[in-house]
């Protein structure tokens, strides 16, 4: 599996002959190769009449492009505010809440998601992922498909690998993207919570398989929260150049690390799957992420309370 931005090929169709000897290289002889764009066709032709663009087929003959469109700007961040505003409103009845649920799009986003990471995971034949800079839904898709994929990716230890890996050195511009909260009434045009989908994703899979991910909910949560607001450089600024400065903050990693606080990060009912997990992205198989969207409005005393049980229980074991 490869990643990358848009090629830039431009209104007049420039070449890269640099760039089809590299991905020619990568196709075993007589083997196809497949570029999931997660952009639409229309925008791909569109990002071409200002230098971006797609990999033309008489370029790129043994590659095939499939289009499979995630958001990633304004409609995403007003997705997630219209949810948070549903979910604070406390006069809702069932009917009008299932309406507005269906209606802020947020669960639709975490089916695109997921669908567009199978896409990739499944593909027996080497895969390019790319939308436009490469930054934004290219490192959606490849991290997810990481964590269905490789068993190591579900561990503690892994999954800070591969966000350290597929976001930060990847270049996510966290400091854009996750600039205010979804409570702020200012909507900045480059905000979006594409990491925060990411953890949604992954929250689904922990739900759809509880005993293969080492590492439970709260870890979810807290990458959240650290990712708006920290006292760690782990997840500051926008790109590699920009986190030079974490050389002056401390890790979030090195925290999490210590014995005291890994422990309330761990899944207790954690047993390694070496296999392909493989999510139903069917509508009924996804759920609201509660712990998340209703953490300031519900308590969570009493899953607080059953989970610090079922530890109990397995140490005891």
């Amino acid at each position: 599996m490869l990643r990358s931005g848009q090629p830039l090929t431009g209104p007049n169709r420039k070449r890269c002959r640099e760039d089809e000897a590299l991905l020619a290289t990568v196709l075993d002889e007589g083997e196809r190769g497949f570029v999931i764009d997660t952009r639409s066709a229309q925008a791909a032709n569109q990002a071409r009449m200002t230098g971006g663009g797609t990999e033309p087929k008489s370029s790129y003959p043994r590659w095939r492009r499939l289009h499979r469109p995630l958001e990633r700007g304004r409609p995403l961040q007003e997705s997630f505010a219209k949810l948070v505003e549903a979910c604070n409103d406390a006069s809702l009845g069932m009917d009008r809440w299932l309406s507005r649920l269906e209606s802020c799009r947020w669960l639709s986003h975490v089916q695109a998601a997921l669908s567009t990471a199978c896409l990739a995971a499944q593909e027996e034949a080497s895969v390019l992922v790319h939308g436009a800079e490469g930054t934004d839904t290219t490192l959606l898709v490849t991290a997810l498909a990481q964590v269905i994929l490789d068993p190591s990716c579900r561990t503690l230890e892994g999954f800070q690998g591969l966000l350290e890996r597929e976001w930060i050195e990847a270049g996510h511009p966290f400091h854009l993207r996750c600039a205010r909260s979804a409570y702020s009434h200012a909507r900045l045009k480059q905000e979006a919570p594409l990491f925060l989908l990411f953890l949604d994703c992954v929250w689904q899979l922990s739900r759809q398989f509880p005993f293969s991910l080492e590492f439970g909910e709260q870890l979810l949560l807290t990458l959240f929260d650290n990712a708006y607001a920290s006292a760690y450089g782990t997840f500051l600024c926008n790109s590699e150049r920009e986190r030079r400065v974490r050389e002056n903050t401390h890790s979030l990693w090195a925290w999490l690390s210590q014995p005291g606080e890994k422990k309330k990060y761990l899944n207790p009912l954690y047993t390694r799957n070496a296999l392909v997990i493989w999510p139903s992205v069917e509508p009924q198989s996804l759920q609201l992420w509660q712990g998340l969207f209703f953490r300031w409005i519900r308590s969570a005393r009493y899953l607080d309370e059953a989970w610090a049980e079922i530890q109990r229980l397995v140490e005891g074991d």
